[in-house]
């Protein structure tokens, strides 16, 4: 039997930026459980956001960028604040989650989640619009105008929203969430932002009984 790692996530999820690194330990440290076929990494969308074309309120930016500074107050996570001033913020994730989905189909799903958080967390630009999206598309070698027809389709199938309520029904309504499934048996594991030993431990026992 292989058992499941579920890694639910939003690509503007400034808590998923800062689990970054510590994420990318786990899963090297995770790569021989891999290479033996025990287990797999399973990508989930979250959701934090529905589309919306509305500013961002005044109190919910201030909101944000006191999460941003806590986040890099106890994780040291970088983060650009021009954002707030170059940008016009929209609360509305959903069509970087769509991004990462059309990336999927060619494999890149992983490398678009992380040309997204660059794009918004280092450079200022604003995933919520589609041009800052179809940007991260051709900096990962997708072609453009396929891009932006694959996000058009992927909208009107509400294929994300799906993969979303799939979430939720997991009960995966926080992110980052990890979830490992085994068989038809679920089991939440624990977030560490620091230190990725007490996720693989946990992964580790429960892998025993395969």
């Amino acid at each position: 039997m292989t058992a499941t790692l579920i890694y639910c996530y939003d690509p503007m999820c400034s808590w998923c930026w800062g689990f970054r690194p510590t994420w990318t330990a786990l899963q090297k440290a995770l790569a021989k459980h891999i290479d033996r076929e025990d287990l797999i990494i399973q990508p989930m969308l979250g959701g934090l956001a529905v589309d919306s074309n509305e500013p961002m309120p005044v109190a919910m930016r201030e909101k944000l960028q006191g999460t941003w500074q806590q986040i890099e107050q106890s994780l040291g996570t970088k983060f650009n604040y021009r954002f707030w001033t170059d940008t016009e913020p929209r609360r509305s994730t959903y069509p970087a989650n769509r991004a990462c989905l059309v990336a999927r189909d060619q494999n890149l799903e992983m490398e678009m989640y992380h040309a997204i958080q660059k794009a918004y967390y280092l450079d200022a630009k604003n995933p919520s619009n589609l041009s800052t999206l179809a940007d991260c598309a051709e900096q990962i070698g997708l072609n453009r105008d396929g891009f932006l027809l694959s996000m058009q389709y992927t909208l009107q199938q509400e294929l994300a929203e799906k993969e979303i309520d799939n979430a939720r029904q997991l009960g995966l309504n926080s992110f980052p969430s990890l979830a490992l499934l085994i068989g038809e048996e679920l089991m939440e594991i624990s977030i560490d932002y620091q230190d990725h030993t007490p996720m693989l431990a946990q992964i580790e026992q429960r892998l025993k009984s395969l």
